[in-house]
């Protein structure tokens, strides 16, 4: 007999050991390969206890030899016990394919399950002990430990539960019986958001089995946002809604299918309230949205002849002077060189998809935006890409004023607008008396040339199909 089926006892504990240092020390890319070496490991050590003359099955039979006994009986248990860890590895594998990251829960309940009919098995068939005296027992004891752990066994169950039916998974952005944050973990016994107050919040899976579970990151790339506006009743709502209407389409953020809209919600006593809502791609950017519309609407309102009161009724008021007020590039002017220039502007109604100003035209007057919304598009090849969408109090043909160069991009009216004119000569007669006037057309002018080329920059490569594909990339 050879060295080594002389030792077969000493080599299956020591694969045991081999099987500890592969699984811990070896850095395995992907798990599949890891729980394949441990099976084929599992294999051979069974193998090398069978010819070794012990039978997970039946008790040691050693009876001359105690330290033999005693070895097979050790390895009689762990056979037991590897063959526990080694199904847990395959069924959570199974499991992670099929489920991902939410079937670590289950595989932590089967697992548990497994070790305990392991160490049942073991019990009855290594060390020949009377099971059905011992499961009487121990379920006996099952029964109170049960009863002393019915919550933690509710919130174990819950989890599983959760799991399987999956209304949130881990990195999703939810709101769980009040409480709103990122999922960053699922366990056995609860679900651990982060809020947006960068706080840790713990909601017992429980808990979150029995409440109101609103998903904000399903379905993907569709997140809704909406802004709430109250009215004074006295104004009619077709004024106030075609307002919003512009509003919304003043965001180059929002997506154009679902369409956006503005309804009326409510019409109190004394005030109505009117909705404008729409959806992004991006969950991230809901409350930079958010603020944008917010800001727009306000413009708009104002446009439309309808401001804002510092007790917070919206009542209208005048146009031509108050634009003035709200062009950033006119701040520095007194109010009599504000009246003065608001006596010279002209007022022009464009039709939407109407050019307000070309590429490469060279105006003869400063353009500011009074009503509607205004698409800026730079040429790309044969193509035109928006840069970006202005509204009211915004103003065109800086260019023009600062150089008498041509204009770098077009501007089409997106919806019916009213813009004023102020002459050429005019705008550059502020510029001389107030130098903030030219720094600020000048600043203007750099961020506009910026944001064309990151437009350029950010637009997709064209992938060039032809017949039915080509047909589906153009709708």
């Amino acid at each position: 007999m050879s060295l080594f089926s002389a030792h077969l006892l000493p080599w299956s504990a020591l694969l045991l050991v081999l099987d500890a240092l592969l699984w811990h020390l070896v850095p395995f890319k992907h798990r599949a390969p890891k729980v394949g070496v441990r099976l084929v490991l599992f294999l051979a050590f069974s193998a090398l206890v069978i010819n070794a003359g012990v039978s997970p099955l039946q008790a040691p039979l050693f009876a001359d030899d105690p330290v033999a006994q005693l070895g097979a009986t050790a390895l009689g248990i762990l056979w037991w016990l590897y063959a526990a860890r080694v199904l847990t590895e395959v069924f959570g594998l199974v499991l992670m394919r099929r489920i991902g990251h939410s079937g670590r829960l289950l595989q932590d309940v089967i697992g548990a399950l497994v070790f305990l009919a392991s160490i049942v098995a073991a019990a009855g068939y290594v060390l020949d002990l009377p099971v059905k005296g011992l499961l009487a027992t121990s379920g006996v004891f099952a029964i109170v430990v049960g009863l002393a752990l019915q919550s933690t066994l509710a919130d174990v169950f819950s989890g599983i539960v959760l799991n399987t039916t999956k209304p949130y998974q881990v990195d999703d952005f939810v709101v769980i019986d009040g409480v709103e944050g990122k999922v960053l973990d699922i366990n056995w016994r609860a679900t651990h958001l982060l809020s947006s107050a960068g706080t840790m919040a713990v909601v017992p899976n429980s808990v979150a089995a029995k409440a109101k579970i609103v998903n904000l990151s399903r379905p993907n790339n569709l997140h809704g946002v909406s802004i709430s506006i109250r009215v004074p009743n006295h104004i009619r709502p077709r004024r106030v809604l075609d307002a919003l209407d512009r509003t919304l389409q003043g965001s180059s953020s929002l997506l154009l299918n679902p369409a956006p809209k503005a309804v009326l919600k409510e019409a109190g006593e004394e005030m109505s309230e009117y909705v404008a809502s729409g959806f992004i791609a991006e969950l991230g950017k809901k409350s930079e949205v958010r603020n944008q519309l917010f800001d727009l609407a306000h413009r708009h309102l104002e446009a439309a002849g309808i401001s804002r009161q510092p007790d917070g009724v919206i009542e209208p008021s005048s146009r031509a002077r108050a634009l003035l007020d709200e062009v950033k590039v006119f701040r520095s002017l007194s109010a009599e060189e504000r009246d003065r220039l608001a006596r010279n502007m002209v007022a022009q109604q464009y039709a939407a998809g109407e050019v307000v100003l070309d590429l490469e035209e060279v105006p003869d007057s400063l353009f500011v935006i009074a009503t509607g919304v205004v698409s800026a598009t730079v040429p790309d090849g044969n193509m035109q890409v928006e840069a970006g969408r202005m509204g009211p109090s915004e103003i065109m043909g800086e260019q023009s004023i600062l150089a008498d160069t041509p204009s770098q991009a077009r501007f089409t009216a997106m919806t019916s607008s009213i813009i004023y004119r102020l002459d050429k000569s005019l705008t550059r007669s502020c510029m001389e008396q107030r130098r903030e006037v030219d720094r600020a057309l000048n600043k203007l002018q750099a961020v506009r040339q910026q944001n064309s080329r990151m437009a350029l920059m950010a637009k997709p490569v064209a992938v060039r199909k032809g017949g039915f594909l080509g047909w589906l990339q153009s709708r």
